[in-house]
């Protein structure tokens, strides 16, 4: 069975993996390192970015996330997620209980993010979506982070937008991370996960057992 990691150290990590055992697929809760050797793709969750960061650092799960990354593992960042994986974070503030000298991010998307952009909490709303391979969906936006493209000097990679309302952008995609500013698992649709699992985690199996094969073949 496919196995999917939802980080669980804070925010809405529970929800995901409700959303992802409706799609079913094994989820993992994880909180070392360790349990990322047994999953297929990773969900950062949406909630205080800044304590995300500063567990991950202190478990030395941001390490681990970026070794697997960088082997192929696909990343869903939503919310405080896509915060997490940013290059550039336009309002971050340093802070005075830095754990290490790790970055503040994972930096692995080509986006700059500015926090809570939308407002406080009671700023909080919804909106029909209009995403590219996926179709109409009702966006759930809380303390909503805004998302622009960031291509640092000699990046490859390209990012794709999926969906925009109000001319901001809303989701992406940047070969095995998908980015959203809302949040799929606090609503019954569970077409964005699905629209994970099988692209991004089933489309990265497909070329690892390719790639096997042509070994093997040699």
């Amino acid at each position: 069975m496919i196995k999917i990691g939802v980080l669980a150290l804070q925010g809405a990590f529970r929800e995901h993996v409700n959303a992802l055992r409706k799609c079913n697929v094994e989820a993992v809760e994880v909180k070392l390192p360790a349990d990322l050797e047994q999953v297929d793709g990773l969900i950062i969750p949406g909630g205080e970015s800044t304590t995300m960061v500063k567990l991950m650092q202190l478990y030395e799960l941001d390490k681990k996330i970026i070794e697997k990354h960088n082997n192929g593992m696909p990343i869903f960042g939503t919310c405080a997620g896509a915060i997490v994986v940013a290059k550039k974070i336009s309002n971050a503030q340093k802070d005075s209980l830095d754990l290490s000298s790790t970055q503040f991010s994972l930096n692995l998307a080509d986006i700059e993010v500015e926090r809570n952009a939308y407002g406080r909490q009671i700023d909080s709303f919804e909106a029909e979506l209009d995403i590219e391979e996926i179709g109409k969906f009702q966006g759930v936006f809380i303390r909503a982070p805004k998302m622009r493209v960031h291509n640092k000097e000699g990046s490859i990679n390209s990012l794709r937008i999926l969906a925009k309302i109000n001319d901001e952008i809303v989701m992406a995609r940047q070969q095995n991370i998908l980015l959203s500013t809302f949040h799929p698992e606090l609503t019954g649709d569970t077409s964005v996960h699905e629209y994970f699992i099988r692209e991004f985690v089933i489309g990265n199996m497909n070329k690892v057992q390719k790639a096997a094969s042509i070994v093997k073949k040699l």
